[in-house]
């Protein structure tokens, strides 16, 4: 029987609104993008902390903060999330790795404790895909950049279902190209 403490009790799923790498830069468009999201998560590299009481006046925030946020930022969001929602368990921090090749800092805990869903952020390079070498098959999510800083040429968020112990409806939005002022 699943633990009915992690459920809402709510036949609509809860919808989720993710980004990560704004870099100080929140694109207007993210708010109709995030509109009916339950809760928006950011991966790290917030900027400042107006991006972060921007994304919260639209809906309630998770997140974890990145190597170039400052004390702003890092007295409000950890550097590692676990947490539970639906029944799906997620793990997110902005400096992560890649899939199947995670950063040492947190390599151990996902190999010996691996999450349903682990998200970071940090190489600015949209991936989505499951790691088959681990028993859960852990899916693995970095939204790619959001903001108009670094190298990607397209900036992305992402929205997704949670419920009953699932993740569906995973959406890639994109914003246009990475135009630096």
């Amino acid at each position: 029987m699943p633990d009915l403490g992690t459920f809402r009790h709510n036949p609509i799923p809860m919808r989720i609104g993710l980004l990560s790498d704004t870099h100080h830069f929140l694109d207007p468009a993210l708010e109709s993008v995030f509109s009916g999201c339950d809760e928006i998560w950011h991966a790290g590299d917030f900027g400042t902390a107006a991006v972060a009481d921007q994304l919260a006046a639209w809906a309630p925030l998770r997140g974890v903060f990145g190597n170039i946020d400052g004390a702003d930022i890092r007295s409000r969001f950890p550097d590692v999330l676990r947490f539970r929602v639906e029944g799906v368990e997620f793990f997110m921090t902005h400096i992560g790795g890649n899939l199947g090749r995670y950063a040492l800092p947190v390599r151990a805990e996902i190999l010996a404790n691996p999450p349903d869903v682990y998200i970071c952020g940090h190489s600015h390079i949209l991936k989505v895909g499951r790691d088959q070498n681990l028993h859960n098959r852990m899916l693995f999510i970095n939204p790619g950049a959001a903001g108009r800083h670094g190298f990607q040429e397209v900036r992305t968020a992402m929205r997704f279902s949670v419920d009953a112990g699932r993740v569906h409806d995973v959406e890639v939005i994109t914003l246009g190209p990475r135009v630096e002022p």
